[in-house]
């Protein structure tokens, strides 16, 4: 399977692979405890991210696996603003996004999970495109129906499963 080393673009962000060195500017970026409503948990201090995302980038344990992950940088601020990733296996990709508060309602996680969907559609071989959203959080069922994901009648860990088939 072929990692996704590249960075790519869109009208107003960078999305750049993920490497250790952003988790002090992530950190201060993901602090808002509400970030964390809906999946629990609290924001990570810069060295305990930093180990994360050592852990991420070093990639995943199963073979048949890939984690992708990407920051992603506004590009007229030159700052982070949040993180895209997709886990891809077995023909699906298993997609997230998070933006940092101050950014939040301005689209930019709706501009990054549209281009990860396309991104991984064309880069890997998926049949599948798949996130999960707790019923309870709008924004993130706003952001993943503009990504092109459906919501089904599934619950995984108390989340909605939403998906999108793509077609050869």
């Amino acid at each position: 399977m072929p990692h996704p080393t590249q960075s790519f673009a869109t009208a107003r962000l960078d999305l750049l692979p993920l490497r250790a060195e952003h988790a002090e500017e992530m950190a201060g970026v993901l602090s808002d405890p509400a970030l964390h409503t809906f999946i629990g948990g609290e924001p990570d201090s810069p060295r305990a991210l930093r180990a994360r995302y050592e852990r991420l980038v070093a990639g995943s344990p199963d073979p048949g696996g890939l984690w992708c992950n990407w920051v992603l940088r506004e590009r007229e601020a030159g700052c982070l603003v949040g993180t895209v990733q997709a886990t891809v296996s077995d023909g699906t990709a298993e997609v997230a996004w998070v933006v940092g508060t101050p950014w939040q309602g301005q689209g930019y996680a709706v501009e990054a999970a549209r281009a990860l969907v396309r991104h991984v559609v064309r880069a890997f071989p998926v049949g599948t495109v798949v996130a999960h959203v707790h019923p309870g959080h709008h924004a993130s069922a706003a952001v993943a129906a503009a990504a092109g994901l459906t919501p089904t009648d599934e619950l995984h860990d108390g989340e909605i499963r939403w998906e999108l088939t793509v077609h050869p």
